[in-house]
């Protein structure tokens, strides 16, 4: 089975990382950004996604696995937006912040670096695990 990776970013002082272990499994809801809906619509279950906090902290604090794929958002008034199902794997042992990220000429090409505005953005494989490394991550 191939998997594939994203980041997901939420603003902690809306939704954050310790809400979403308490909660266990969250829908990620409140997309309404067309590419990004994309990726939603892309992610497939067993995926993994970091867990940033964006705004505040600024920094990947964990990771979560795609447990539903992609559905009606029933947070969304009008429109075909989608969410998918998330659960909490667990934190990253050390946060990776947005500094070290952007320091990093390997992870030049990250789309958080690129796209900085979207809120979920695809992960490629590599870094991924350059990723994993710097906070070190070292599940599954």
């Amino acid at each position: 089975m191939s998997r594939s990776y994203w980041l997901v970013k939420s603003e902690p002082d809306a939704f954050s990382w310790d809400e979403q272990v308490a909660n266990g499994v969250e829908p990620w809801t409140g997309v309404r950004n067309h590419q990004a809906k994309k990726n939603l619509a892309a992610m497939k279950k067993g995926d993994r996604a970091f867990f940033y906090h964006s705004n505040i902290g600024r920094e990947i604090v964990g990771v979560v696995e795609i447990v539903k794929e992609a559905y009606p958002d029933p947070s969304a008034e009008s429109g075909s937006w989608v969410c998918v199902d998330v659960k909490a794997v667990g934190p990253m042992p050390r946060p990776v912040t947005l500094a070290e990220i952007k320091a990093s000429p390997e992870l030049a090409e990250l789309a958080l670096v690129r796209q900085s505005r979207l809120s979920v953005v695809p992960v490629s494989e590599e870094h991924w695990g350059i990723l994993c490394g710097m906070g070190g991550w070292s599940g599954e």
